[in-house]
């Protein structure tokens, strides 16, 4: 049998498994990790194998047999022993330190092989610093952990590599990546592309503006801004530089709409369904504390375009290019999206747990798939769309399911040593209870730590180590996690290692400083968008009406304003007194107190008109 078999076969499998559990529910807690686990971690050696393509690559089957079968022996004894784990608090054996150590480091080395050494390397430093953090002088020595009671926190229990991390992975997010995998092969994605295309083609800057669309849409669904680029910025990228557009913009372009999908609700990178579980807080809590921030994110890359697009004179799409509204609006393209979202939000309407919720949403776009494409398709040609659906949601639970496994390994270490507390109670002191400066520095910190991870990974270990630094000052939690999520998030695209921008100008074949920097000045208002939080109780709908309309207006005010002043487009024409206007009306809109926001917006239409006025009579 070749590799491609195995591979598509192992990723059916797992497509298969987790429409399965999804339908009837999850097994036991354990034994549902240990057996997703095992699974992807099994596609996970096929779809990257070590060595491929050299010399070497016999060793490297050698290698990736081995770890797969310490893998499958691992998740197969807990499985086994599931009772005894869970009744007994069983002590480690010379037998379970061993297991123990294979499993991690077959997780690691695929963790490796599939986002790069940050991660694995990260781990292996809380593990280290749990064995040998004795040993170390002043406020980071903790009192010393054996070999045994390691073992036993990451093997023997659910506090280790089968916690709720794994959990969340095993059940809530593979379901909705298995929701996503096949809307997009049943016509979803052809659907997201066409309406960006119809929405934005033909508006100044209508290329860029489709890249922001589709991007978004494709996004929310992925949670991957890599994984995003990679996929819409195939055919984005070039469509711009063909119309004109810098290479380096074309590809800032791309990578800031594809980050904008992490901070997206329903999905937000697979962080909703995680930071649901940290805090206990409803998922639909989550999403709907998330919807301002997103729209405001949205909202300012569009306006950024604009005014790029009208200052550079940007080209528009051409109208035979752009798909007609007939087909786009068709019910071949949007019974199956429809449907979904309506099996979806039944689900939900009905107090189902989110991963059925999710199971009814791909009922009713399979429903909806067939009715529409009878006739059509063949049944052949039905079944092989669905299959590959599965196939690509299996490939796509690897990397999430080996990263959250990674990562609650070093989230349990981070516990068992208390260095989170450690490090919050450090940077409290260091701020001196002040929630600027806290915030500032955990803004700073996060941006760093996120550097070279993806977005889930980032945001676990953020909110493990930063997020008690924030609430220790007073900060609702939910805006502490919204925050530190922020900026973890956004150090895709922030220089040195902005890895959404690397995979952009790869594409745009073009350097990748410049379009970081593009980038960088794209997604301003997101940097700001975080302190908004805590200043605004509104962006996250709380505080009544009043409260929810000063941040929106607030934030619109930062939407307009910032952009205004990093494109240079004028307000009354001079730009040194459009500069201090500007800079008043973002230090207005910001500071808080319900009448300055309205006298920032004030300000910023009444020199725009002004100066709009003053070029017409000069004209």
């Amino acid at each position: 049998m070749s590799l491609a078999n195995i591979q598509k076969g192992l990723a059916i499998l797992v497509g298969a498994f987790v429409f399965y559990t999804a339908a009837s529910g999850p097994f036991e807690g354990l034994i549902q990790r240990a057996l997703f686990l095992a699974l992807v971690s099994s596609l996970g050696f096929a779809l990257y194998p070590l060595g491929a393509g050299s010399r070497w690559r016999p060793i490297g089957i050698a290698i990736d047999l081995v770890l797969c079968v310490l893998v499958l022996i691992a998740c197969g004894y807990v499985v086994w022993h599931y009772d005894d784990i869970m009744t007994s608090l069983p002590w480690a054996t010379t037998i379970d330190k061993a297991l123990t150590v294979g499993l991690v480091l077959a997780v690691l080395e695929l963790g490796r092989r599939t986002v790069g050494l940050i991660f694995p390397v990260l781990v292996l430093l809380g593990l280290s610093y749990a064995l040998f953090g004795n040993l170390l002088p002043g406020a980071l020595r903790h009192r010393g952990f054996d070999t045994a009671f390691v073992t036993e926190t990451i093997f023997l229990g659910d506090l280790g590599i089968w916690g709720m991390l794994t959990g969340v992975a095993a059940t809530v997010i593979a379901a909705f990546v298995l929701f996503g995998a096949l809307l997009l092969h049943t016509g979803g994605g052809q659907a997201f592309m066409d309406l960006a295309m119809r929405l934005g083609g033909r508006q100044p800057g209508g290329a860029a503006k489709i890249a922001t669309i589709a991007s978004g849409l494709f996004g929310m669904i992925s949670g991957s801004a890599v994984a995003n680029v990679a996929t819409t910025g195939n055919f984005t990228i070039p469509m711009m530089i063909r119309l004109g557009y810098p290479r380096p913009f074309a590809a800032a372009v791309e990578a800031v709409a594809s980050t904008g999908g992490q901070i997206a609700p329903p999905i937000m990178g697979a962080a909703a369904f995680v930071m649901a579980e940290i805090l206990g807080l409803p998922y639909t809590t989550i999403i709907l504390g998330a919807i301002i921030p997103a729209v405001l994110f949205y909202a300012s890359v569009f306006v950024t375009v604009h005014f790029v697009a009208l200052r550079r004179g940007l080209a528009v799409v051409p109208e035979d290019e752009l798909p007609a509204w007939a087909t786009i609006v068709s019910p071949r393209r949007v019974a199956p999206i429809l449907c979904a979202l309506g099996g979806l939000g039944i689900g939900i309407w009905l107090g189902r747990s989110i991963a059925t919720a999710a199971f009814y949403g791909v009922i009713g776009l399979l429903i909806a798939f067939v009715a529409t494409e009878a006739g059509r398709l063949s049944p052949r040609d039905m079944i092989g769309k669905i299959i590959n659906g599965l196939e690509d949601a299996g490939k796509g639970m690897v990397i999430i399911g080996v990263l959250l496994a990674g990562a609650q390994v070093l989230v349990s270490m981070i516990n068992l040593t208390g260095i989170g507390v450690t490090l919050s109670s450090l940077i409290v002191s260091m701020a001196g209870d002040s929630v600027p400066l806290v915030a500032f520095i955990v803004g700073f910190v996060c941006l760093i730590m996120g550097m070279g991870l993806p977005t889930t990974a980032a945001y676990v270990l953020v909110a493990a180590v930063l997020a008690p630094a924030m609430t220790a000052v007073g900060v609702d939690p939910l805006a502490a996690h919204l925050f530190v999520f922020y900026f973890a998030t956004i150090s895709v695209i922030t220089p040195p290692v902005c890895v959404a921008v690397f995979v952009g100008a790869g594409i745009a074949k073009t350097n990748w400083l410049p379009a970081a920097g593009h980038a960088v000045r794209l997604g301003a208002v997101t940097y700001l968008v975080p302190f908004l939080l805590l200043l605004f109780p509104g962006m996250l709908l709380q505080g009544g009406p009043l409260a929810i309309a000063e941040a929106i207006l607030a934030g619109a005010v930062l939407v307009l304003a910032v952009p205004t002043l990093l494109t240079g487009s004028p307000l009354v024409g001079n730009r040194l007194i459009d500069t201090v206007l500007l800079i008043a009306v973002i230090i207005l809109a910001v500071w808080p107190h319900p009448i300055t926001p309205v006298i920032a917006f004030a300000v910023y239409f009444g020199t725009r008109k002004l100066g709009q006025n003053h070029r017409e009579v000069v004209a």
